[in-house]
């Protein structure tokens, strides 16, 4: 099947409806809120709290013994969330950084859940359980209920964001100043982990624990290039979140044997890469054109000085003298008294060139600007 023929089904076909819609929308909250994970520099926690929820899946099943999506993603949610506090613990009451703290509780956690995905293999039900799709995901298993609960968690977090949105976007930029206007920082440090647990409990089932971080923050960093305002970048964010599970889905569909959870993580990496590239302000290509321009204008500045500084000493600018001592000096090249005769600052006469008024008054203004720089 060809990705146009994907989208000409996608709206008819019930699976490709709901796994396209599923994804998407996963793709959407976790933008929106990886934005805040990026902004905060906590871009591990989505590894470690992905890596932390695979006990509490394992335990969730053992106890109950049957392959429940919300009983599991709730065992998922309960272990992300008891792995998050515990990372803020050690960070508050040791001498422990940050990282060291996130790198500790994802492999304690992740080393736990491996031995109690061992132990299940060996139960009487292990064929039941398939839990190892919660791995790397597995986005077919979708179905409309779990739609409706992404549906219902972005909705959540969308108006959460936005009665405390005030409040959350002082928290990230200055959370001491945050404290000082009276403002709980604790409430509102545990209400945006929370839900960033949640959105990557959500996205298990359909990317995994060993992805799900990309997805939180690779839509967040690439908006982050486009823009400087935190509402643009949580809806470019978002944006391009859903558009990575909708191709990335429409890619793995098209295609056999492609897992549609790493096709999804290396579209939003094409986002990624796109945006280091090609955004304007940030981009990699445009701040190479920027440097360039603002070389050759240096290089017209220093020109149009040195001249200044020759012909200051004489009565005019046409003085014979100081036209023969600029076409004797050979340090301009061409291209240079090309661009500043473009803009009228030199003339040609003959085979020979002078400063204009307008070359003189503009090196004269630049020159009295270095030097008070200097002073």
């Amino acid at each position: 099947m060809s990705i146009t023929e994907y989208f000409n089904l996608v709206f008819s076909d019930y699976t490709l409806r709901t796994i396209t819609l599923g994804t998407a929308v996963l793709g959407a909250v976790c933008g929106m809120l990886g934005s805040f994970a990026v902004l905060r520099k906590q871009s591990l926690l989505g590894d470690a709290i992905s890596h932390a929820a695979l006990p509490g899946i394992a335990l969730a099943f053992i106890l109950t013994g049957v392959k429940d999506s919300n009983l599991l993603l709730i065992g998922a949610l309960i272990s992300g969330l008891i792995g998050t506090f515990w990372i803020k613990s050690i960070v508050k009451k040791t001498r422990l950084k940050n990282d060291t703290a996130l790198g500790l509780i994802l492999s304690l956690f992740f080393g736990f859940g491996m031995l109690l995905l061992t132990f299940i293999q060996k139960m009487p039900n292990a064929n039941q359980a398939g839990l190892d799709k919660y791995l790397f995901g597995q986005a077919a298993t979708l179905v409309e209920s779990d739609v409706w609960v992404m549906t219902a968690v972005t909705s959540v977090s969308l108006i959460v964001l936005l009665l405390f949105w005030k409040e959350l976007k002082v928290l990230l930029f200055d959370p001491d100043y945050t404290e000082t206007l009276g403002f709980n920082t604790r409430f509102l440090d545990i209400l945006i982990t929370v839900f960033i647990v949640l959105a990557i409990v959500l996205g298990l089932q359909t990317v995994g624990v060993v992805l799900m971080s990309a997805m939180l923050l690779a839509p967040a960093a690439a908006a982050r290039q486009w823009t400087d305002s935190l509402g643009v970048m949580i809806f470019i964010a978002a944006i391009f979140g859903a558009l990575s599970g909708v191709f990335g889905t429409a890619i793995s569909a098209s295609q056999d044997n492609l897992s549609t959870g790493p096709v999804i993580v290396l579209v939003a990496a094409v986002f990624v890469l796109f945006s280091f590239i090609f955004s304007p302000g940030r981009g990699l290509l445009f701040r190479q054109i920027r440097f360039h321009q603002n070389r050759k204008e240096l290089n017209l500045k220093k020109t149009l000085t040195f001249m200044y500084r020759i012909v200051k000493d004489h009565d005019n600018i046409s003085h014979p003298h100081a036209i023969k001592i600029l076409n004797n000096f050979h340090g301009f090249t061409k291209k240079s008294l090309k661009q500043l005769e473009k803009q009228h600052f030199i003339q040609l006469k003959g085979n020979e060139w002078a400063m204009t008024e307008k070359g003189f008054h503009e090196a004269a203004k630049m020159y009295n600007e270095i030097g008070n720089t200097n002073e």
